[in-house]
């Protein structure tokens, strides 16, 4: 049976209609693929306030979450990851990349040009599609 892992991802979206987009670091699984920011939800934790402590964690920010995006199965071979992605963002701080590769900007109809981790394209088709 396959380890399960649930992991929350935030689609931060800034005053000028672009999306924070992360590049997974070269020590990560899925190894320089891009991102929506986020990371594994604790028991003991709602996967909103777990994506408020990953974003501080991982960019040095402090997030509001807002609606749901996504809650999506993706199975890789080795393992299952549940991803629930929110809209959320930034009320303080400026994103600084601690743990991944880079960081960058788009516009939405720029986010098809990078090479998505698999399970984050559900997410980057609703906003596409909206």
């Amino acid at each position: 049976m396959m380890k399960k892992v649930r992991v929350v991802g935030a689609v931060i979206i800034n005053s000028e209609k672009k999306v924070l987009c992360a590049q997974r670091s070269e020590n990560m699984s899925q190894p320089l693929l891009w991102e929506f920011p986020g990371g594994k939800i604790e028991k003991t934790e709602t996967a909103s306030e777990a994506l408020i402590r990953e974003i501080k964690e991982e960019l040095d920010c402090d997030i509001q979450v807002g609606e749901l995006l996504t809650d999506i199965m993706h199975e890789y071979t080795n393992i299952i990851v549940n991803l629930i992605t929110y809209r959320a963002k930034i009320i303080s701080g400026q994103p600084v990349a601690k743990e991944h590769a880079d960081l960058i900007w788009l516009s939405i109809n720029e986010l098809p040009m990078l090479n998505w981790a698999p399970a984050d394209i559900p997410t980057l088709n609703i906003l596409i599609n909206e």
